[in-house]
């Protein structure tokens, strides 16, 4: 596995996340503002985490996309805990603990894994197997 290469991707996908969560606040079709910058990111991970595993694996790499999912999630959760939560969330009124508690967040890391692992076993798995037939 290409670490540093799934790592930056992960990055790329964490600052687009980031910026369609603080972009939907100016937006208003949710009466509750949270709910709604939870539910488009939960829309935009699912584009984003595809396009990341795209780029990924375009040199060619065969790793099961579990792997490669898990590092765009654990890349995304890092910079969650450096970035995301001292600079959006406190000053908000939110914590840590509030933050990596929220179902969301935790469905939101279902989607990095199981839309790379769809994306790993639809390109290279059924592409594979088709050359070979």
């Amino acid at each position: 596995m290409k670490h540093l290469r799934a790592v930056g991707i992960g990055i790329i996908i964490w600052i687009l996340g980031v910026s369609v969560y603080n972009l939907s606040f100016y937006i208003s079709f949710v009466e509750d503002a949270q709910q709604q910058a939870n539910i488009l990111l939960s829309i935009a991970v699912m584009p984003l985490v595809w396009f990341g595993a795209k780029q990924y694996y375009k040199k060619g790499t065969n790793t099961h996309g579990y792997w490669v999912g898990q590092t765009f999630f654990l890349t995304a959760t890092a910079l969650d805990a450096l970035i995301t939560v001292p600079v959006f969330i406190i000053p908000s009124g939110g914590s840590y603990y509030q933050f990596f508690t929220d179902l969301g967040f935790w469905l939101i890391g279902f989607e990095f894994i199981s839309i790379t692992v769809l994306y790993w076993y639809i390109k290279l798995r059924i592409n594979k197997q088709n050359q070979t037939t």
